[in-house]
């Protein structure tokens, strides 16, 4: 009897399974309990961090890779029946040990306190969990971009794609008659950077003989190209299209536009020379005689003063010294120059105003008009005098401006001109109105009280006698007249 107790209890302490105690605290109960005390205390320690974290799976995969997805993916499928068959091994009597299921728990989600059942899922998961083919990534184009680069496209659509910016090959067009409808299209696209791109295609692929003959009878290409070749200075190309349309003034101008490219005014002065006998129109011609004529003038009168200011043997050299050379500027800068440093010369040496205004035809109102500015600016207020008076034929004198005295009070006026001088000709205006004007704004007292005098107008002259200063001379001539 007592072995058969023996064998009972090595049975019941040998045996794996153990018997029911309410008194046993290793039950599966209280170790589910702990674990989700431990989850959640873990999660209040991570959520607050949890983004500096990098998540791995139980694998040690970093949880969002690629391969994690794809392995995270594949069990899913088999993470359901694995359930079913832990829940009935478990439902059996196996308390001993939890199954363990292949990847349905990852650290980040252990971390976050889900403890959800295999065969249930969160509702972002259902909406994310879409298969292995929304984790790998599509690392190709979609294929509708291929299409910017196939060959299929005719001339008409890729016109209309290169006007709205899109990469399109016009190497496909190898044809002289594709090329030909490629440049109609973007012409009728009235789009001016698409016929020049075109128009470069063609420049590049078609021997020039044929592009020219082509573009003779398309005129807006034409002037589209004409006015690309000026922009990037493809001067022969140019010249060769001109003469191949026998646009021979067009040819000589483009040749008299390389002078500006030229920065020794020697051979400035030898290419102007040759630019004469080119076939331009007779007033063209003219205008590059004057050009090469000034030019000739301005290289003499240049070595000249730069002799006389650098030996300082002119005074006027030494009180206004020379700010820039004369070479190269217009006509008038070159009289205004003349003018100024030479204004007393004969009128045979090259450097006298008169000399250049003979020589170059310059008209009376522009000859004045510079010579006037120049003196003033000397406040040489003699040579203004004498500028602007005449003799007849009988020889009386007068004064006489060209230009309008009442500018001549004004370039006066800007060079400090004083008020005995503006009041000779502010006198000299014709118009009533314009002469008060510039008397009273100019302070010239005397031209005021003298018009309102020959107005007879006694109100304004009694009105005018409150702007002068108390006892002056111009207070007592209105008093004197209104006296009178």
């Amino acid at each position: 009897m007592s072995r058969v107790r023996a064998d009972e209890e090595e049975y019941w302490h040998s045996s794996k399974f153990r018997a029911f105690t309410f008194d046993d605290e290793d039950d599966e109960l209280s170790q589910l309990k702990e674990s989700k005390r431990t989850v959640n205390s873990l999660r209040d320690i991570v959520d607050d961090d949890d983004d500096d974290l990098e998540r791995v799976s139980w694998s040690g995969e970093p949880v969002g890779s690629i391969s994690w997805s794809i392995k995270e993916t594949a069990s899913g499928s088999t993470s359901s029946l694995d359930g079913r068959d832990s829940s009935l091994q478990k439902g059996s009597s196996s308390y001993a040990a939890l199954p363990k299921q292949a990847s349905s728990y990852s650290l980040s989600s252990l971390f976050k306190g889900r403890n959800k059942l295999p065969s249930f899922q969160s509702l972002s998961d259902a909406l994310t969990d879409t298969g292995v083919k929304s984790y790998a990534p599509e690392l190709r184009r979609p294929k509708v971009e291929y299409k910017d680069y196939s060959s299929d496209w005719s001339p008409k659509d890729t016109v209309r794609r290169m006007q709205r910016g899109k990469v399109c090959s016009l190497e496909r067009f190898r044809s002289l008659q594709d090329k030909l409808v490629l440049l109609d299209e973007a012409v009728a696209g009235h789009d001016g950077n698409v016929i020049t791109a075109v128009l470069i295609f063609l420049k590049r692929t078609l021997r020039r003989e044929i592009l020219f003959r082509e573009l003779e009878v398309r005129q807006v290409a034409l002037c589209h190209l004409i006015h690309f070749l000026r922009e990037m200075g493809e001067q022969k190309f140019l010249l060769d299209l001109l003469r191949f349309l026998d646009r021979t003034e067009e040819v000589a101008l483009s040749q008299y536009r390389e002078h500006l490219n030229i920065q020794d005014v020697e051979k400035r002065r030898e290419f102007l020379k040759g630019c004469i006998g080119l076939p331009f129109s007779a007033e063209d011609t003219s205008h590059i005689q004057d050009h090469y004529t000034l030019l000739e003038r301005q290289i003499i009168i240049e070595a000249n003063d730069r002799h006389l200011e650098m030996a300082g043997q002119s005074e006027l050299f030494r009180k206004y010294p020379r700010k820039a050379s004369i070479l190269n500027m217009p006509l008038v800068t070159t009289l205004f120059y003349s003018c100024f440093y030479h204004y007393t010369e004969a009128e045979g040496m090259f450097s006298s105003p008169t000399n250049l205004k003979k020589t170059f035809k310059i008209p009376d109102k522009q000859y004045v008009l510079t010579a006037l500015a120049a003196r003033a600016k000397l406040r040489a207020w003699g040579d203004v005098d004498a500028l602007l008076t005449t003799k007849n034929w009988l020889g009386y004198t007068k004064k006489k401006a060209p230009i309008g005295f009442h500018r001549v009070v004004e370039i006066l006026q800007r060079n400090n001109a004083p008020v005995q001088v503006l009041q000779e000709y502010v006198r000299l205006v014709e118009d009533v109105e314009t002469r008060l004007n510039l008397a009273t704004k100019y302070k010239c007292h005397d031209v005021v009280i003298e018009t309102y005098r020959d107005l007879k107008d006694r109100i304004q002259l009694t009105a005018y006698k409150g702007k002068v200063e108390r006892g002056s001379a111009e207070e007592e001539k209105i008093n004197s007249i209104l006296s009178n």
